[in-house]
């Protein structure tokens, strides 16, 4: 079975190309997404929906951003946690927080976040003196650590509530709790696999040496925070009625995310929405549509105003400072030097001769 999956593999690497097979995976997931959407949505009062989010509870909005900041400031440590694993200590937290609020929140919004945000990423530690490779592992030791945590959430939430994967995929629970076990034994296998030796993946100029068991422990923590929270901001934002538990709501929400993730959608947008009114039948679609596009507002819109803020407030100062440092180049010494003796204004102490 190995073999033939191996050869698989190879066939689809160099016959097809892994690219083209994401390309069509993700038009395949949007095309999907506007089919549902367009069943879903078409007896949709909009009326109903302005007047739900209007209805909306102060304080349940409140509470999701903060939820949502507790999100954000957790996604920091994504990076400061890749840059003390590649070694670079000298580079302080705030430009790690400055690196990670801003890349994801604009990876986010404009999709194909491991391009937009890695080129952000790049205009931001290149100052500091990061080559384009250190900013490669810098990218890739974040995602491992969302994926780690991704991994690790979906696996003990579908193997404690298997029928909320079930209200997207439509398999079976008993199916779901399969998938959940083998999720959670690779996850113990690959923690396993560091925590023996050190571990270093890729070639040449482009060799990672992967975080130790215990570094990895943390990374899940990291990952496991991070999406508590901003399912904690959705939580409270979908209508009280009928009641849901946290964790059938987490992983339903988790498994959206990754669906839009995966479309590379900007935001996630049709295809994240689709797949939690399918999931959330149960709800009112007016009421849960409100929620929806409040959490949209406060996880993407809010944060990528402020990116774009920041970074441009950033480049300008960058701007001024560079023309400070051009004006001081083309001073000479020489206009600085006193005048010389025969210029300089008279001693009325000397005595003339």
């Amino acid at each position: 079975m190995l073999s033939a999956l191996r050869a698989a593999m190879q066939f689809a690497d160099k016959k097809i190309g892994w690219n083209r097979i994401g390309v069509v995976v993700s038009l395949a997931i949007i095309a999907g997404a506007i089919d549902i959407l367009w069943h879903t949505l078409r007896g949709i009062d909009l009326a109903e929906v302005v007047t739900a989010v209007k209805a909306t509870e102060a304080h349940d909005v409140v509470l999701a951003a903060i939820f949502v900041a507790a999100g954000y400031f957790t996604l920091t440590f994504y990076d400061l946690f890749a840059l003390r694993t590649i070694g670079r200590n000298e580079v302080r937290y705030r430009v790690a927080a400055l690196a990670a609020f801003t890349s994801y929140s604009i990876g986010h919004n404009l999709g194909a976040s491991v391009f937009t945000g890695g080129a952000v990423r790049y205009r931001i530690y290149s100052h500091y003196g990061l080559s384009a490779v250190e900013v490669a592992k810098i990218c890739f030791l974040a995602g491992l650590t969302f994926w780690l945590g991704n991994a690790t959430v979906l696996g003990l939430g579908i193997a404690y509530a298997p029928e909320a994967a079930s209200a997207i995929d439509k398999l079976p629970p008993w199916v779901n709790q399969l998938i959940a076990g083998a999720v959670l034994t690779a996850l113990a296998s690959y923690v396993a696999w560091v925590w023996i030796a050190p571990r270093t993946i890729g070639r040449s100029d482009w060799v990672v040496t992967l975080p130790d068991g215990k570094l990895t422990l943390l990374q899940i923590v990291i990952g496991i925070i991070d999406l508590s929270f901003c399912a904690l901001a959705m939580y409270v934002l979908v209508p009280d009625q009928p009641y849901i538990g946290f964790v059938t709501l987490a992983v339903i929400f988790v498994t959206a995310t990754l669906l839009g993730f995966a479309s590379h959608s900007p935001g996630g947008l049709g295809v994240f929405d689709a797949a939690m009114l399918v999931a959330l039948w149960q709800y009112d679609k007016e009421d849960l549509l409100a929620g929806l596009l409040l959490f949209r507002l406060l996880y993407y819109i809010v944060p990528f105003a402020l990116s774009l803020v920041l970074l441009g407030g950033r480049e300008l100062l960058l701007s001024l400072s560079a023309s400070r440092a051009a004006i001081a180049a083309v001073t000479t010494p020489t206009d600085l030097a006193p005048p010389p003796a025969e210029l300089a204004e008279p001693d009325p102490t000397r005595k003339l001769p």
